[in-house]
């Protein structure tokens, strides 16, 4: 009411009313409780004496005083880690679904500063590099607008499309007051696809690449996180407002991120095939550090077997991104024809109907051991081939469903079904092994 007689202007004309609060006993927080959170204790962090402290200090019945101490002792045995306002913040907003009650979680705010941290040290890694580029002469001009030059690589190419789709999910998300998918959207963006695939694949692309490859890296870098800053800024505005300072300008930014033009879709970067290209990439790399990883391989030998002319062009060009995404334990990729023969001795990946990927497997393993475990993966994958073949042959799936959901759906039957001929092969190739020793 002070605003109205102050502006003659209603200060709002939305509010938005979260769900129910409980800890995370699924309790009702509540001060005759004792279980309510102070957020300058999250910000800031807190041990467990000075919790108990604070809940002696109030006016709490001595039955209840002994409750809440025990939950503080439970929930938090080591007290409240610093999380900081920015990670508070995105974890309400996260919590807020427009459904059931929010399940309080201090390890939830937790993980979310370690997102934080995530986004400053992606910053750090662009702005060294912008760093590099001028101190070899080359200095870094941003560009004025994002848009595509048409010199971009196909890793470039996939971070872009990913985010425009996430620029308009996010602008659809918040249009449709879901606060919490808009979380969601924003933290695959940036977690999952700019740090743990683009910026790894950067590091080939600027260090092997042409000058003319790593200058485009370099701008594909800079559009993507000044981007992805402007888009995260609602939800985190501190470290946002500070990292976007210290980027290089472009020609007509403002003075601040706060009143920075909010991020729009941009339809020229939507690029589905290059996407889908790409994902053979990830996928085979994925593949790779799953072999690695499962048989404990260091410096492993893995060979590639493509399928189709298609996969085998995209996975030779794009060897260089293969070998950056996979991991430091392998010491040699090759790729190989569906014509050519699978080496033997092998465990197998399947990647999809386009390729498997085959770890060379030396020394003392347990035949019978490795046996077992295949089997356990032919199971899954003959059952999904079972469910998914159910599915698409259903009449109500091919009367009511939509050609493209269909296409879709079939291809999965067919990625269950390479999945299950290759570890059928794996089991032959074991079994081999095991008549001759």
């Amino acid at each position: 009411m002070l605003s109205l007689k102050l502006t003659g202007k209603v200060p709002f004309t939305e509010v938005y009313c979260h769900s129910l609060v409980r800890d995370s006993d699924g309790r009702k927080m509540s001060k005759s409780l004792g279980n309510v959170i102070d957020p300058v204790d999250i910000m800031e962090g807190i041990t467990l004496d000075m919790l108990n402290d604070k809940l002696k200090q109030g006016n709490l019945d001595p039955k209840e005083l002994e409750k809440a101490t025990k939950y503080q002792k439970t929930a938090f045995p080591q007290g409240i880690p610093e999380c900081g306002s920015d990670a508070l913040r995105f974890s309400l907003i996260q919590y807020t679904t427009g459904g059931g009650d929010i399940a309080f979680d201090v390890k939830v705010m937790h993980g979310y500063r370690r997102f934080c941290n995530k986004i400053y040290q992606a910053s750090k890694y662009c702005l060294g590099n912008f760093d590099k580029a001028a101190e070899a002469g080359n200095k870094f001009t941003p560009p004025s607008t994002v848009t595509r030059t048409g010199k971009e690589t196909l890793a470039e190419k996939w971070i872009l499309s990913r985010l425009t789709k996430a620029i308009k999910a996010t602008n659809g998300a918040l249009e449709q007051r879901e606060f919490s998918r808009a979380t969601q959207v924003l933290y695959n963006l940036f977690y999952d696809q700019l740090c743990d695939v683009f910026i790894e694949n950067s590091k080939a692309i600027i260090s092997d690449g042409t000058p003319e490859e790593a200058a485009s890296a370099l701008t594909t870098l800079y559009n993507v996180l000044e981007t992805a800053l402007r888009l995260m800024h609602p939800f985190l505005p501190f470290i946002t407002e500070e990292l976007w300072q210290r980027l290089p300008r472009r020609s007509d930014d403002k003075e601040s991120i706060v009143i920075s033009q909010y991020p729009q879709f941009i339809a020229e970067l939507q690029d589905d095939e290059s996407e889908t290209v790409y994902d053979l990439v990830l996928g085979a790399a994925k593949a790779i550090r799953s072999l690695l990883a499962e048989y404990k391989v260091d410096k492993g030998k893995l060979v590639i077997q493509t399928q189709n002319d298609t996969a085998h062009a995209t996975l030779n060009q794009e060897l260089l991104s293969v070998k950056s995404l996979s991991g430091k334990n392998w010491a040699a990729i090759d790729i190989i024809g569906a014509s050519d023969s699978a080496p033997t001795g092998s465990a197998v990946n399947a990647v999809s109907t386009d390729a498997a990927v085959f770890l060379q497997l030396e020394g003392d393993i347990n035949i019978q051991e490795e046996i077992k475990k295949a089997q356990a993966k032919l199971k899954k994958a003959a059952d999904g081939v079972s469910k998914q073949r159910k599915l698409v042959e259903a009449d109500t799936f091919k009367e009511n469903v939509s050609s493209a959901v269909q296409e879709e759906e079939h291809k999965k039957l067919a990625d269950f079904e390479a999945q299950q001929s290759n570890y059928e092969k794996t089991i032959q190739q074991f079994e081999t092994m095991k008549l001759g020793r």
